[in-house]
């Protein structure tokens, strides 16, 4: 691959639907590929295609939206190399960067400056033996870890591994999110209340106002 391009499926403004920033405007880079096939992706139409964009022309475009807050997504963004100097040229433009990652990549190379949202993922994801635990020590006070719950199974799975990292120490932010018409979102916050777990609760705020529309 050009060492100063990067394959994109979609440069896009929009609400952060997730996370910390929910609910504030936003620039997306979604980039192009994902070695997972979580059961309940709603972006695998960025598995494959997209388009090779160079470094230069991915960060005019998201200036030309004048907005202070960027995510890099996917597919899964860290399983292209140069996503680490993406994620470095945004920061040194003062951006607020995050890092929307599956878990399954190693993270010890991302900025510092980076906001990392890290995905665990769950028995029902079909993708468990993909986590990279490893990942785990590196985290900051500005990252946050994601859980998306399919069932009482995947709950409680997650709540063991809230205990065993001490999750609320490593991470900013510890989320737990029902998977989008496999959970009831009230059934997923009566068990958070019940256990007093020290963690947010999340629907994602996207879905809510667009369903599944890509590039929103």
């Amino acid at each position: 691959m050009n060492n100063s391009a990067l394959r994109i499926t979609e440069i896009f403004y929009s609400l952060q639907g997730e996370a910390r920033t929910v609910g504030v405007p936003t620039v997306f880079v979604r980039l192009t590929g994902c070695p997972l096939r979580c059961q309940y992706c709603d972006t695998a139409y960025a598995f494959e295609g997209g388009e090779m964009m160079s470094l230069e022309d991915i960060m005019a475009q998201v200036e030309s939206f004048n907005c202070l807050y960027v995510t890099v997504t996917g597919g899964e963004p860290l399983a292209q190399p140069n996503c680490i100097t993406l994620l470095r040229l945004l920061c040194d433009r003062g951006l607020n960067v995050s890092l929307e990652t599956s878990g399954a990549m190693a993270i010890d190379d991302v900025d510092e400056r980076v906001s990392v949202v890290l995905d665990l993922k769950t028995p029902a994801s079909k993708e468990l033996e993909k986590n990279k635990y490893e990942n785990i020590q590196l985290l900051k006070s500005k990252d946050q870890v994601k859980f998306v719950i399919c069932d009482r199974g995947d709950y409680d799975w997650a709540r063991a591994k809230l205990l065993e990292y001490n999750l609320q120490a490593k991470a900013g932010e510890v989320l737990f999110s029902p998977s989008h018409e496999e959970l009831a979102a009230s059934q997923l916050a009566g068990w958070i209340l019940e256990d007093r777990l020290p963690v947010r609760m999340q629907v994602q705020l996207h879905k809510m106002l667009w369903g599944q529309e890509p590039g929103r």
